[in-house]
């Protein structure tokens, strides 16, 4: 069944929320009712955009593992700052930055 550009689908917790391009959608009362059965949901995997007033206002999505971790020293010795990194820019250049 659609409704404007939204298509109403039965919940197989048996609520009725709306889908359309943001994926499942459901307003702030289903939210508020159903709150356990869409975090469920959301830790499967889905992604469900909570409505107020027909209009999206947040976004429930599964909580990813930690994010790896960065390693360090990835680039040592590929590149090279010259010794005249932090002198100032000679005057033909900072004219043309300043449009000169």
């Amino acid at each position: 069944m659609r409704q404007g550009g939204l298509r109403l689908v039965r919940s197989s917790f048996g609520y009725t929320k709306m889908s359309d391009a943001f994926g499942s959608v459901v307003n702030v009362h289903t939210a508020k009712t159903h709150f356990s059965r869409l975090l469920d949901e959301a830790a499967a995997g889905a992604e469900i955009v909570i409505a107020k007033a027909g209009k999206p206002v947040a976004k429930l999505v599964p909580l990813n593992a930690q994010a790896p971790r960065r390693r360090l020293g990835l680039l040592a010795g590929k590149a090279v700052v010259p010794e005249d990194f932090d002198q100032p820019l000679p005057d033909s250049v900072l004219d043309t930055f300043e449009g000169r």
